[in-house]
């Protein structure tokens, strides 16, 4: 059981918060956390690659010069991968990258990445964190006050918060999700996890009804 201080928005200390990370998994498999983190990179790549075979490239099929006798070393169309201008000889075509593994290993390995970061000390608590209006300059000093300015961060809300968004989406290595969108690449990414208690309340009730 780990014990976690409660700070305000002026970085003081207003109370404790109590999680367990083997509520959210018994153990880390760093294997599996491995796989998915692989799995979420691979679909993002672009895939949108493209260039010509010698077949594709304009250019007469005739040969350069005779076989013999030059002095050359052989030689036969110019579009040949070997001549500037020629084309490519293994050429690469758009292709879709993504894949998907099982949908309870990525549940498992979203909560291992949250116990992750609970084991290394990597989770600061906030009692609340909320804005009647879009408001950069603020939310950059409550992360000063609590002493993660600068670190890559990940602000993690109980739900989807418009103004929470905005007022952090310029800060850099400042990244914002719900708990409803968190997943394995998101938690491990950044250095920091910033969490409201609600959002630490949502994340235990999504573990015990998996």
């Amino acid at each position: 059981m780990a014990t976690l201080p409660v700070f305000d928005r002026n970085g003081n200390e207003v109370g404790k918060y109590e999680i367990d990370s083997s509520e959210l998994a018994e153990s880390i498999n760093r294997q599996l956390l491995h796989d998915i983190v692989v799995m979420y990179q691979a679909n993002a790549r672009q895939g949108s690659a493209c260039t010509k075979s010698r077949g594709m490239v304009a250019g007469s099929t005739r040969k350069l010069f005779r076989q013999k006798g030059t002095g050359n070393a052989r030689q036969g169309s110019r579009r040949s991968h070997v001549r500037r201008g020629g084309g490519h000889a293994f050429a690469k075509k758009p292709r879709d990258f993504s894949y998907r593994l099982p949908k309870k290993a990525i549940r498992a390995a979203t909560r291992m990445a949250m116990a992750s970061k609970l084991q290394d000390d990597q989770v600061v608590v906030i009692d609340e964190l909320s804005f009647d209006e879009p408001k950069t300059k603020e939310m950059a000093a409550i992360l000063k006050a609590l002493g993660i300015a600068g670190q890559t961060t990940l602000v993690a809300t109980a739900d989807h918060d418009l103004n929470v968004y905005k007022s952090a989406r310029n800060i850099a290595k400042v990244s914002v999700s719900p708990v409803s969108d968190l997943n394995a690449l998101v938690i491990l990414k950044p250095r920091r996890v910033l969490a409201t208690k609600a959002a630490l309340d949502a994340i235990k009730e999504r573990a015990k009804a998996s």
